[in-house]
């Protein structure tokens, strides 16, 4: 099984070591990319969370259903690993990984999944965040 050690390592490893990442408890790292999309790392066995709030929610309607038909459609058209939801009054972006058979490149997979839905999707939804 892969170990909290393991996953440090990999975060280190990842984007050719050009994060910005630090542990901030035991098992918990924050990954800055260069970019700067922050994607939380939670090493809590058996699964290993990597999550990144995305935005507020909209306090209006219709842009709470507009925004809400947008994230189920990315959900069911654009990602791979990961999906969107919401956890409070945050748009998360998150995906769960068993740490029993995960290795290195199925880790990297599914933190470039996340960056790149973030870059990828900022168009589409900047017109939702509120000013």
């Amino acid at each position: 099984m892969v170990t909290r050690e393991d996953v440090q390592n990999w975060l280190e490893r990842l984007d050719a070591g050009t994060l910005d990442v630090r542990e901030v408890e035991p098992g918990l790292w924050i990954a800055r990319s260069p970019d700067g999309a922050e994607v939380v790392v939670n090493f809590a066995p058996p699964v290993v969370i990597l999550r990144v709030r995305v935005m507020e929610l909209p306090n209006k309607e219709p842009g709470r259903s507009e925004l809400f038909r947008q994230l189920l459609e990315f959900n069911a058209r654009d990602l791979v690993h990961g999906s969107y939801g919401l956890e409070g009054d945050h748009v998360v972006l998150t995906d769960t990984l068993e740490l029993e058979n995960l290795d290195y490149n199925e880790f990297e997979a599914s933190f470039d999944s996340i960056t790149l839905a973030l870059a990828s999707h900022y168009s589409a939804l900047a017109p939702f965040k509120e000013a």
